[in-house]
């Protein structure tokens, strides 16, 4: 599966190492050589892929820093570090323990933009490398350093006052589900200050459970919560762009809330712009209005969010998965940065987790899909759009109706015959009567 946000597969199937090796390659040339920062997740296919990768770059002259298992946050801010030209996270994310995959950086440590990603993934349909000879082969080199200068990055954040969140000694709980988060998530907690509960620490690539940091899958962090009385729990991907919150009682808040808390701590000391996806909640939106700041809106992906925060010089961003986007440390999605945020703001709040999402605005979102399997997608589009064209209609990506207090998203997936339907509305009573409202409208068209 070749998407903008990279390359996904399954093990052996998929994602085998022929296609591995077609990709990287072409990016090697597309990079024309130079200096290539990789790091991969935990995942057990990882060192296989790693290998492979590695090897590529080594025989199209790039010189590799490797810096082993890491977050793919952490990818990024390495490439800026090393001033390399590009770099690639090995990660399937969220997917489950079967796939991998590669994630291709630019030299400024983002995902590659659509254009670029279109081309390098041409060049790899075409067989394109440019293999160098004996004497101009790259070289691989290691560098531990990595977490450790991530870590620091974080500590550093303008927003933070560090001395204090120590005084406070934060009890918190964390589920870095075998993943990436394992190796900085503690280590960041422990030097905050926090007495620290980890579960499924060790990062050997082998989930706990469902890897995607959703409520359903959080019962096991809900229940360390609960059981070591923590102010707070935490959940990350496996490689950790995303975090999901738990509450002081063991309930989780939504994903959505994460970058809901970190932009109101943000908004609260700097007015700016914040750049949020067309799904990303509109509590987002009712707080940046409290702060008389702007939204803008960009399609689904972090890296349409990340070129938009860019063109408006935006000082927070995200989505709204539990990825938050801090520009002082690099434009792109950062667990940890979310989790540092999350700690000043229950500092600053003075009450429990529980009270502090109590505070903030008040939605709730559901996600559904229905087949549209044989039906025009862009016809059904069209429709709804005429249907409903005296309400405030954006169709930047898919279609999106605002409504007084609620509003529905949809878009067409494209990869599979379905389409997708978000609706949020201020009770899930309401959201999902909206999402099934519109999930009947299109099987009629």
């Amino acid at each position: 599966m070749v998407s903008i946000s990279g390359l996904r597969g399954e093990i052996g199937t998929t994602l085998t190492p022929q296609v591995v090796e077609k990709y990287t390659l072409a990016f090697a040339k597309y990079i024309n050589g130079g200096k290539v920062v990789v790091g991969r997740d935990s995942r057990v296919s990882g060192p296989l892929i790693s290998d492979i990768v590695k090897g590529c770059l080594v025989a199209s002259g790039c010189e590799v820093i490797d810096i082993g298992i890491v977050t793919t946050p952490t990818v990024e801010l390495e490439i800026v570090h090393h001033k390399a030209a590009g770099g690639i996270a090995i990660t399937a994310s969220h997917n489950p323990i079967q796939w991998n995959g590669l994630k291709f950086m630019a030299s400024d440590g983002r995902f590659l933009p659509p254009e670029a990603a279109g081309q390098v993934y041409a060049m790899a349909d075409r067989g394109e490398m440019a293999l160098k000879s004996w004497d101009q082969l790259g070289t691989v080199i290691p560098d531990d350093q990595a977490i450790r200068r991530h870590i620091e990055k974080v500590l550093n954040i303008s927003y933070l006052d560090v001395d204090a969140i120590r005084k406070r000694h934060f009890k918190v709980a964390v589920d870095t589900v075998n993943g990436a988060g394992g190796v900085i998530i503690p280590q960041l907690l422990k030097e905050l200050g926090c007495e620290v509960t980890a579960i499924n620490q060790e990062p050997n690539g082998r989930f706990a459970h469902t890897p995607e940091p959703l409520p359903e899958n959080l019962t096991q962090l809900s229940e360390t919560v609960r059981k070591v009385k923590a102010d707070v729990g935490f959940a990350v991907d496996p490689d950790v762009d995303r975090c999901a919150i738990v509450d002081n009682e063991g309930n989780p808040i939504g994903e959505e809330y994460t970058l809901v808390i970190a932009a109101k701590l943000v908004f609260s000391k700097t007015l700016g712009r914040m750049v949020i996806n067309m799904s990303t909640s509109r509590a987002s939106e009712d707080i940046a209005k409290y702060y008389n700041c702007m939204v803008v809106r960009s399609k689904v992906g972090e890296i349409n969010v990340a070129e938009k925060m860019k063109e408006i010089d935006a000082i927070i961003g995200g989505e709204g998965n539990g990825g938050v986007i801090l520009p002082e440390v690099h434009v792109g999605r950062d667990a940890p940065v979310a989790v540092a945020l999350t700690l000043q703001a229950l500092l600053e709040h003075g009450g429990t987790m529980k009270e502090l999402k109590a505070s903030l605005p008040q939605y709730e979102m559901v996600k559904k899909k229905v087949s549209i399997a044989g039906l025009d997608p862009d016809h059904i589009l069209d429709t709804l759009k005429e249907k409903y064209k005296d309400y405030d209609i954006n169709t930047l990506d898919g279609l999106k109706i605002d409504f007084e207090h609620s509003w529905v998203h949809l878009r067409k997936s494209n990869t599979e015959p379905i389409m997708r339907v978000i609706a949020e509305a201020p009770t899930l009573k309401e959201a999902e009567a909206l999402a099934d409202k519109f999930i009947a409208e299109i099987q009629s068209i």
